[in-house]
């Protein structure tokens, strides 16, 4: 054990991390199972437990189990995290800024697209790209996601393709309103949903950007809505694979396989002509963790679980 420090701090056999998340996977094949780890208990929607794998490669984990807590609040989360009741979870925007002093927090690459999409009821291309101009993507990173992640208009985020800066982002009320200009009242009217309650102050950023645009959005609880503010996982590195995704994510036209960067670019500029998508950021997933987790991080750049590399040190 030479290296690791003073006794207490040694990495050692044995215990159960406490893992909280907001997800609520339909099954344990899209769950996944974390290295050196085997799923022992699925409870759907509820719960996760996994068992430290003997037989895994590179040695067996020092924890012996990791219990997961599923479908939990950020706000509970974070509460819990307070408490002692868990020992990694999720961090949120307002999570963050509470537990960034005296706590770790490790982020992974950004990982997850933000974005509206539209439904089909919204035909007029010209009332979504109007919206994609109102929003100004600079104000909501810098305030209310607290310069968290990447601005993008591109689908895959700049660290894996390299030329998603070709992608606009910029606002431009007086195009979104000359766009607009020529319908009536009801051509200009949508309806707005959230899919997840932590983006709502967002939604609320966009509805009051479309007025500049003389467009009126309302916020509505329903999954019917004209558009949505979404969120999906990017799962790869390997820009065909994550720009396939992609698209199936978010019910688009799935894109042939790219066989060289031109081809790539060309099939994300081709799914995001006629603004059905409207890409707003690149976020990174971000964990906190509790006073008994050693060592980490807990996750990697495509915020993939690390659990292999810690160990628990009970405190008094």
């Amino acid at each position: 054990m030479a290296g690791f420090g003073p006794a207490a701090t040694r990495p050692h056999y044995g215990g159960t991390l406490r893992v909280e998340i907001r997800e609520s996977p339909p099954s344990p094949e899209v769950f996944g199972v974390p290295k050196g780890f085997v799923l022992t208990t699925w409870e759907a929607g509820r719960r996760a437990v996994f068992t430290a794998d003997e037989n895994a490669p590179g040695g067996r984990p020092f924890l012996d189990n990791v219990d997961i807590q599923l479908a939990r609040s950020l706000r509970d989360q974070s509460v819990d995290l307070d408490l002692g009741k868990a020992d990694v979870v999720e961090l949120g925007l307002a999570e963050l800024r509470r537990h960034a002093a005296g706590r770790r927090v490790w982020p992974s690459s950004p990982v997850r697209l933000m974005a509206l999409v539209f439904g089909p009821r919204i035909s007029d291309a010209r009332v979504r790209e109007a919206l994609a101009l109102a929003v100004d993507r600079s104000a909501i990173h810098s305030v209310l996601l607290q310069k968290q992640g990447e601005i993008s208009g591109a689908l895959l985020p700049q660290w894996i393709t390299g030329y998603a800066f070709v992608f606009g982002a910029s606002a431009d009320v007086a195009k979104a309103q000359a766009l607009v200009a020529s319908l009536g009242p009801a051509d200009r009217t949508l309806s707005l949903a959230v899919d997840d309650a932590a983006n709502r102050s967002i939604a609320d950023r966009i509805q009051l950007n479309a007025r500049d645009a003389h467009l009126t959005v309302s916020i509505v609880p329903t999954a019917n809505a004209d558009v949505r503010l979404v969120e999906t996982r990017i799962p790869s590195a390997d820009a065909p694979h994550a720009l396939a995704s992609v698209a199936i994510a978010f019910g688009l036209n799935e894109p042939a396989p790219a066989r060289n960067p031109e081809e790539q670019y060309l099939a994300e500029r081709a799914l995001l002509d006629g603004y059905r998508v409207i890409p707003l950021f690149h976020l990174p997933d971000v964990y906190g963790a509790g006073p008994r987790v050693q060592g980490g991080p807990v996750i990697d750049q495509l915020g993939e679980w690390r659990f292999d590399s810690l160990w628990l040190e009970d405190r008094p």
